[in-house]
């Protein structure tokens, strides 16, 4: 793995890391405080909620990147290799497609929404949908990063701290 995936995959791994930590400290404080003193914090349920949305864009660039999408590959192994990898490029297109294009419209979707508050904090609901377009951006990466090994050997890139096929069967 060269410099550049490194730190992008461990600063990925990171903020996911921190959102994850972040969003269980206030939902705990928030039950904790709601039984203890019969009072609960005003804008932590909406708060865990946008950084579930946070967490689910920039975690599907790493689930994707070590293959732990949901995916149909019986056509493809139907095929002897050299028809299998000519399926696996169209597929990398549509894909590659899909991921630009929810890139440009997440982007013209956030800069609409932030005009429209949240209820309980107040901020431009923009920035909850800003992680349309950079979920997008990190798909893109995150793709263009595995795509030869996975249209040449259908493999993806492999980590001793991620598991895609336990992680998918769950």
């Amino acid at each position: 793995m060269n410099t550049f995936e490194r730190y992008f995959v461990a600063t990925n791994r990171w903020a996911l890391i921190v959102l994850l930590a972040a969003m269980s400290v206030i939902i705990f404080a928030n039950v904790a405080l709601r039984y203890l003193t019969n009072a609960s914090i005003e804008w932590a349920e909406e708060v865990a909620r946008h950084m579930m949305i946070w967490l689910t864009f920039i975690g599907s660039g790493m689930v994707m990147r070590y293959g732990g999408h949901i995916a149909v590959e019986n056509l493809q192994d139907a095929f002897p290799r050299p028809v299998g990898q000519a399926i696996r490029v169209l597929v990398a297109i549509l894909l590659m497609a899909f991921f630009v294009m929810m890139t440009w419209i997440g982007w013209q979707y956030t800069q609409r929404a932030m005009f429209q508050m949240t209820a309980a904090t107040q901020i431009p609901f923009g920035y909850i949908y800003m992680a349309i377009p950079v979920g997008g951006l990190l798909l893109c990466v995150h793709f263009l990063l595995v795509l030869r090994h996975y249209i040449t050997d259908r493999k993806f890139a492999t980590d001793a701290q991620f598991d895609a096929t336990a992680s998918a069967s769950i």
